[in-house]
């Protein structure tokens, strides 16, 4: 068998096989509850075959929403609409996992299709968007056309911690195997690790060990809420990809720290902290960010998640067999093809359908055989 799709333990959460789906943001939320769309689409990307399915950013608090159309989870509503969620994940075949985020200054903003700018009264008056406050580690705006932030408060920080571990703590209780902190791509927590966006003087900046402080902290709190039988990864911007920020060197200290403070996974990412995630230097070609993963993997000895233009079965293959990763998340290419752990085993363990939802892959295999007889210049009754 294929070591894609081999199982694996991480944490105490075994998997079916090692491709995970990778948290894409819908921006199709009500108030922050999850939508039918949610349910639908994460359940037909669990019957896909992906071992892991991770829902969307979801935001901790009102003030960390990045869109109107972003999921949350601080109310009662909220945990129902997302246990429903979680629930027809695993019903269809997969293991439910969930992304905690506070998007920072990247926050108030339009939907990717409206723009991706920050709410102004336009918004207001044709959708009803009103923009709210937004908060930063300093007050340093992301660019020259964006809003600028309020430096946070000893307080504030606080009750960010708190509100992380009350949102982990609710989607243990909705469900999910397992928890992602996001630290990556400009959001909030990264905005702490990068010395581009911290420009404090106190115990949450300066050195690299005050500014990773935040995210090590809510690893360690949300990882002794955890029972046995969940896992914690950890979403990481390896490099910021512009000039003046951390790299390799400053990230392996700080997964770490993060594996010390209980992390079981590093999902090694990069860019995203001016402007979007692809807004970095890092040349773009398959597989450009699976190194970043082999250098947390090695130099943290911590397992890690790979990501980035990882396009089809072999090349998944390829990466894990070197060593590079433990898993192998498929973002965009499952957007396009939701059966692509299926078609990726096909083309790794040989074509059948044995390993598909029986509803669809009885009339599959019947299909193929008839091409097959098609094919030999037979009458498909013979």
């Amino acid at each position: 068998m294929s070591k894609l799709f081999s199982s694996v333990t991480l944490g105490e959460v075994t998997l079916a096989n090692r491709v995970m789906i990778s948290p894409m943001c819908q921006y199709s939320a009500i108030d922050g509850v999850a939508q039918a769309w949610h349910r639908v689409q994460y359940g037909r990307l669990a019957m896909g075959g992906a071992g892991l399915v991770m829902v969307e950013m979801t935001l901790v608090s009102p003030e960390g929403m990045g869109t109107a159309g972003d999921l949350g989870l601080w109310n009662d509503e909220q945990e129902a609409a997302l246990a429903e969620v979680a629930a027809t994940i695993r019903k269809l075949g997969a293991k439910p996992a969930i992304q905690l985020g506070h998007t920072g200054r990247k926050g108030a903003t339009q939907r990717p299709w409206h723009g991706g700018m920050p709410l102004s009264a336009v918004d207001l008056e044709v959708r009803g968007e009103q923009p709210w406050p937004i908060v930063a580690p300093s007050a340093i705006p992301m660019s020259a056309d964006r809003v600028t932030p309020r430096a946070l408060s000893l307080e504030d920080i606080d009750r960010i911690r708190r509100d992380f571990v009350q949102a982990a703590r609710r989607a243990l209780r909705a469900g999910f195997d397992v928890i992602e902190i996001h630290a990556a791509h400009g959001y909030l927590l990264h905005q702490f690790v990068s010395p581009i966006s911290n420009h404090r003087a106190d115990e949450y900046g300066g050195d690299l060990a005050r500014r990773i402080r935040l995210p090590v902290e809510i690893t360690q709190e949300i990882k002794a809420l955890m029972g046995r039988k969940n896992a914690l990864f950890v979403r990481m911007s390896v490099t910021d990809g512009v000039a003046e920020g951390h790299g390799v060197p400053e990230s392996v200290t700080f997964a770490q720290a993060l594996k010390a403070a209980g992390a079981d996974v590093i999902d090694c990412s990069s860019g995203g902290l001016i402007g979007t995630a692809s807004n970095s230097r890092s040349a773009r070609s398959r597989g450009f960010q699976v190194p970043l993963a082999r250098a947390i993997r090695e130099g943290a000895d911590v397992s890690t998640v790979a990501v980035g233009l990882i396009l089809d079965g072999p090349q998944a293959e390829a990466v894990l067999k070197d060593g590079s990763a433990d898993l192998i998340a498929v973002g965009r290419s499952a957007l396009d093809d939701p059966n692509w752990p299926l078609h990726a085993r096909q083309t790794i363990d040989g074509p059948g359908f044995e390993h598909w939802p029986p509803q669809s892959g009885w009339w599959l295999e019947r299909r193929a055989a008839l091409l097959s007889s098609t094919q030999r210049g037979m009458s498909p009754l013979e």
